[in-house]
């Protein structure tokens, strides 16, 4: 029996074909994607299962729950199971706090707030994920340990401000890598 194309809501395959392209989306979102998009193009179940490496019911599925809530319905739903022990916003906010100077570092890594929190680094490392912290690029964390560092960024403001006579100041970045 020859199963009738999908129909696809306005705008759908646009969406459906950014999902199977994207880099940044979940494996299993561009996966449900590539299935509806096969339903669409008129593909057997059977050959959509085998084409993206699911079984034909897991194909049935989501051809049903696009058909019933559109690209929404792609999404996973709540799972039962135990609920999370850890507050993420905790691990958050310590993470938002400095190190402690005995440490001798200017940003956290997740190793380090683990043992200071009494936790996995994994569970630090997942808590960051959801919240899209990341202490290690010095665009969002900038701690110096530097006691010094007040009078040297006063120095050298002052000499942009008020540069010596018939002199030229240039500013030259530090490569740490080179």
């Amino acid at each position: 029996m020859r199963i009738a194309p999908l129909g696809l809501r306005d705008g759908d395959r646009e969406m459906l074909g950014s999902l199977t392209r994207s880099s940044t989306v979940m494996a299993g979102s561009a996966q449900r994607a590539r299935i509806v998009l096969l339903a669409a193009d008129g593909v057997s179940n059977t050959e959509i299962a085998s084409r993206t490496g699911v079984s034909r019911p897991t194909v049935i599925a989501w051809r049903a729950r696009y058909e019933e809530s559109g690209i929404g319905g792609l999404i996973d739903r709540p799972r039962s199971g135990r609920p999370r022990r850890l507050d993420h916003g905790e691990i958050v906010s310590a993470t938002l706090a400095p190190p402690p100077p005995k440490l001798a570092v200017t940003h956290w890594s997740s190793r380090l707030l683990a043992d200071h929190l009494g936790i996995s680094f994994s569970a630090v490392a997942k808590a960051w994920r959801e919240y899209g912290i990341q202490p290690w690029r010095s665009e969002t964390f900038k701690f110096s340990t530097d006691p010094e560092l007040v009078a040297k960024v006063t120095d050298v403001v002052g000499l942009y401000l008020d540069p010596p006579e018939n002199a030229v100041v240039l500013c030259v970045d530090e490569k740490s890598q080179i």
